[in-house]
């Protein structure tokens, strides 16, 4: 539905998208403390323990919930959020599959346990991969996927009477099947000459590490018990006046009254409305433009909701302050527009991937890898190949960075992975996904799966149906999916927005000819787009450099054979960009970890940066050609009210 006039969507966007919201049931508000919410971190040291039995579930057999955790046995410390698997040196834990076991006690404050007006909620940031959780030995709530929150009102299970702490009680399998996402398989190895009894791997299809625990932060937060659950904001331009789209859903009363501001970021009120859905018109508005493309890029507004209900015990208040881009976003058959402007995405894949921590989520290394993104003069990336983390997307909002969000939809290459049972799995993710991401400017389109095997039959039925349902869950934004199909072959292909293509000519096939990687990247392009006529981006391309290792003339490996490779795409993406193809993502921003394999030294090294993030040749050279481009599209004024 994006094919048509840039226009025609600006004005039909938000009243479809209005349509979509009806379908995502519940919100999933960043938790923000305010004059009526509070928030308690609970990162830290957690307890810790891994089912070694053989079955795993000896846990459940015990209970380990109905009591503290050391009262069944040793535990291990366990910082949250991290990995689990590389902060101790037992090699066994580090290659764990089955459930792991987590416990905190803390002390709650005497208002949350006494004030039946608050309400009192349990938030997990993620937990990788299927989460069972317990408040006091009580089951509160499961949850599948690893990469999205979930949460439980858990009032009645602390206002219950004299309490002045509480358990928490996490299990978490990491086990993937065919119908997970990402899908994998178990393995069991029954040759007793080469085996012990019951010895089993996990396999995956996927190219990173099944890191495993509590990845991002475990918290409580406090609403009113009648609050704001949910608000959605869609944006617009009528000529040089804004358009904020908003809708508020309320719980725990019918009888309510909405006020909503919209102050700049001076603090400058420019807009006011009431009710749970309206609009908001702002004069000469300041436009969120990504990074280097304006002089002012990523401006926010900050919508300020104030809600007022009348309850059995008199007047109740909620108050949420939500951060507000106003942008548009449209696709034509060879261009991808922001705020009706051209847009290139000069841009990198990642991971979240780091030493010691794993997939933990951690301030100081999101601070470092957004300054050397800025120092690169990238101005997008996609987040390979999963959701990350919220603050994340937080950053990108702030700094102008454009984000191609993609579910965890990696390693889809089996038939049964696209079975109904796996295609409501991904129905359901999306909607998790939406619902948590979809008022994030820097967000500009989903994609839903990295390389699957699309080229099998029951293929086209999965992705016409998941990008339909995706579409009516948000019409404002382009889907898409990245393949490494032929295109002649590739039956999801005809329902995306924009053709998203990894390639590896001159790596996993014609390796050390750089000569033909012209020609090669050449036919692809062309291909595609005749086929299907439609914007392209190169999703990924590249070439593993282990740090220090330098060959001339170039071998694989060596920084120059990396930098070399990357110099034959630029000729030919230099040439098609003037054409159809509106974006580069090199694989990777930084190396990362990996299972072991004969071909995978410690990790994947196609990053441009290392692990610990100390460029190699090849960001330099990527820095050169993206502040480049930068300036060659840079857009400072286009008139009045878009400065």
């Amino acid at each position: 539905m994006l094919r048509g006039s840039a226009g025609a969507w600006a004005v039909l966007g938000p009243l479809l998208w209005g349509c979509g919201l009806s379908l995502l049931q519940g919100g999933m508000l960043y938790p923000r403390e305010s004059r009526s919410r509070e928030r308690k971190e609970l990162d830290g040291l957690w307890s810790f323990r891994a089912d070694f039995s053989d079955n795993r579930r000896q846990g459940f057999e015990q209970q380990w919930y109905r009591a503290p955790l050391r009262e069944s046995g040793p535990t291990l410390d366990m910082p949250v959020p991290s990995s689990f698997n590389d902060v101790g040196q037992d090699g066994q834990l580090r290659s764990f599959v089955g459930w792991v076991w987590y416990e905190r006690e803390i002390t709650l404050p005497q208002r949350w346990t006494e004030d039946l007006g608050t309400r009192v909620v349990l938030r997990i940031g993620s937990a990788h991969y299927y989460a069972i959780v317990w408040v006091n030995g009580v089951h509160v709530l499961e949850h599948e996927g690893g990469h999205l929150p979930f949460e439980a009102d858990i009032s009645k299970l602390v206002q219950s009477g004299p309490l002045s702490s509480c358990r928490i009680t996490i299990a978490i399998n990491n086990t993937l099947s065919p119908h997970t996402l990402p899908p994998g398989t178990i393995l069991y190895k029954t040759d007793p000459s080469m085996y012990p009894k019951g010895y089993f791997v996990q396999n995956t299809k996927f190219d990173f590490f099944n890191y495993a625990g509590l990845h991002r932060s475990v918290l409580l937060y406090t609403t009113p018990t009648t609050y704001i659950d949910d608000i959605t904001v869609t944006t617009d331009m009528d000529q040089d006046i804004g358009l904020v789209n908003y809708q508020m859903i309320v719980q725990g009363s019918d009888h309510f009254q909405v006020d909503v501001s919209l102050l700049d970021e001076e603090g400058k009120v420019m807009a006011k409305g009431a009710g749970a859905e309206g609009q908001l018109q702002v004069p000469s508005a300041h436009l969120w433009w990504p990074y280097l493309m304006h002089e002012h890029p990523a401006y926010l507004y900050s919508l300020e909701v104030k809600l007022t209900a009348q309850t059995a015990v008199g007047p109740v208040s909620d108050f949420y302050t939500l951060p507000v881009g106003i942008r548009t976003v449209a696709v034509t058959k060879s261009q991808f527009l922001i705020n009706g402007k051209p847009f290139y995405f000069r841009g990198v894949n990642k991971h979240e991937d780091a030493d010691i921590r794993g997939k933990g989520f951690d301030w100081p290394l999101l601070v470092k890898d957004f300054n050397l993104l800025r120092w690169l003069g990238a101005n997008a990336f996609r987040t390979s190949h999963y959701p990350y983390a919220e603050e994340v997307l937080q950053l990108c909002d702030r700094y102008g960075i454009v984000v191609i969000d993609e579910s965890p939809g990696v390693g889809i290459v089996l038939v049964e992975s696209f079975s109904n049972v796996s295609l409501q799995h991904h129905l359901e993710v999306m909607e998790e996904m939406i619902r948590r991401d979809k008022n994030h400017p820097a967000v500009v389109m989903w994609s839903l799966a990295n390389e699957p095997a699309s080229f099998l039959k029951p293929a086209g039925y999965y992705f016409k149906t998941l990008i339909a349902h995706t579409k009516a869950l948000d019409p404002s934004r382009p889907v898409t999916f990245v393949t490494n199909t032929n295109y002649e072959a590739d039956l999801g292909a005809p329902y995306v927005d924009v053709i998203c293509v990894n390639s590896y000519y001159s790596w996993y096939h014609d390796y050390g000819h750089m000569e033909v990687i012209q020609l090669q990247l050449a036919t692809q392009f062309e291909n595609w787009y005749k086929a299907y006529q439609k914007p392209m981006i190169q999703s990924e391309y590249g070439a593993d450099a282990i740090e220090g290792f330098h060959e001339d003339p170039p071998l694989m490996f060596s920084e120059e054979y990396q930098k070399g490779l990357l110099q034959q795409y630029h000729v030919v993406l230099d040439q098609k960009r003037k054409e159809y193809v509106v974006g580069e993502l090199i694989w990777n921003f930084a190396d990362f970890m990996t299972n072991q394999s004969p071909v995978r030294m410690i990790g994947n090294r196609k990053g441009i940066f290392t692990r610990q993030r100390q460029p190699k040749s090849a960001a330099f050279l990527l820095r050169e050609r993206y502040w480049k481009l930068a300036n060659e599209t840079r857009i400072y004024r286009y008139g009045r009210g878009q400065t």
